[in-house]
């Protein structure tokens, strides 16, 4: 992007340390950047540090951050961590002409504090409402939503997804500065069919992080009830997190061993033979942003099954690009599964929900979007 003096823009994107879910996201948005900015900074820590730190396109500082059980001794080091990623901040803001604040970043006010201060354009990339994710830790819920109208207010520009997320995430009073844009990249060369829909066995999958907001003790609840009726069903969970150990007994608990299957994490570049693998895709979350994961499981010819929450109203099209659930309760979730399977359409549907994927989220048309909002600067 040249500025109209003549110069390319210098670009800097902040995040709180990351975990591993956070590397595709945060590379994607960089790949993007890198296309528009003369010199690119990044502050970011944990998972972040060793996947960044050799690409030469970045100028990368780190940050190292464990996260305590205990609630009070976790506000400190929360705060703490602000202090810290400011205080690098300070070093190298007068470098960049805009900074942005992704995965987290609506909650770190003393950081782009500190980016205003310096006269520094802000934009703010919402992946999701921390407010919404940390809604089930109700102690938090306050103070998030104070932290989130801060930065709301500081940033010059918000960068949202889709326009339903406005009302979904109470941002109206931003209106006259959102912008749309997102920083899925899809590698069709990589996530693509390598077997056929109608040669995939009745494999249901569950790919995320198994924590509240994803809805996974829904969706383990309802293998319970498939089952009863349905024995030639099996169930794929790929992922992990606070609930593992609680999931893990449930399953014992009502024998499901037979039936379910979990993996843990797995690599970036091994999820197309995961996608691969599944008939149907379930995302019973109760909040989401864009999940990278149904874009890619869609790109794999796999159709999904999901809470109609964040932006995937926008993508599936109940019952031609995928399948909508009323609500996330386990009843609710098993009962759509059986309807889905049974669907004669089912193998339309996923070659329309592929067809979508293709048209849509490539790096041509991200960057697109990302260079329309550095020339209304």
């Amino acid at each position: 992007m040249i500025t109209k003096e003549g110069k390319k823009i210098r670009v800097g994107v902040v995040t709180p340390p990351i975990s591993a879910a956070g590397l595709i996201p945060l590379s994607n948005l960089l790949n993007i950047l890198s296309l528009q900015s003369e010199t690119l900074y990044l502050i970011t820590g944990n998972a972040g540090n060793n996947y960044f730190k050799n690409d030469v396109r970045i100028i990368s500082s780190e940050i190292v951050y464990h996260k305590r059980k205990n609630k009070l001794l976790r506000i400190f080091t929360f705060f703490y961590l602000q202090i810290r990623i400011a205080l690098v901040l300070i070093k190298i803001v007068k470098r960049c002409d805009v900074w942005v604040f992704f995965l987290g970043g609506e909650i770190m006010v003393l950081p782009m504090f500190i980016a205003k201060l310096f006269r520094k354009k802000v934009f703010l990339l919402f992946g999701g409402s921390a407010v919404n994710i940390y809604f089930f830790d109700n102690s938090a819920i306050h103070w998030l939503k104070i932290l989130t109208t801060i930065n709301c207010s500081l940033s010059d520009k918000l960068i949202l997804y889709s326009k339903n997320l406005v009302k979904d995430w109470k941002l109206e009073k931003y209106e006259n500065k959102i912008e749309f844009a997102h920083e899925h990249i899809i590698d069709f060369q990589k996530f693509k069919i390598i077997k056929q829909h109608r040669e995939r066995e009745n494999i249901i999958g569950f790919i995320g992080r198994l924590s509240e907001e994803k809805g996974i003790l829904n969706f383990v609840k309802a293998i319970d009830i498939i089952i009863k009726d349905r024995k030639n069903i099996t169930f794929l969970i790929i992922g992990d997190g606070q609930l593992r150990k609680k999931i893990e007994h449930y399953i014992d608990q009502k024998k499901l061993n037979s039936y379910v299957k979990i993996e843990g994490w797995v690599s970036h570049h091994e999820l197309p033979l995961c996608f691969n693998k599944l008939k149907l895709m379930v995302i019973p979350s109760y909040t989401e942003g864009l999940p990278n994961a149904m874009l890619e499981a869609m790109a794999c010819g796999t159709p999904v099954l999901a809470t109609s929450v964040g932006v995937i109203p926008n993508i599936i099209i109940h019952e031609e690009t995928g399948f909508i659930l009323e609500n996330n309760s386990p009843q609710c979730i098993a009962e759509n599964i059986i309807r889905a399977l049974e669907n004669s359409n089912l193998g339309k549907i996923a070659v329309n929900a592929e067809k979508i994927i293709e048209g849509e989220f490539t790096l041509d048309s991200s960057v697109k979007q990302w260079k329309r909002i550095f020339e209304k600067m």
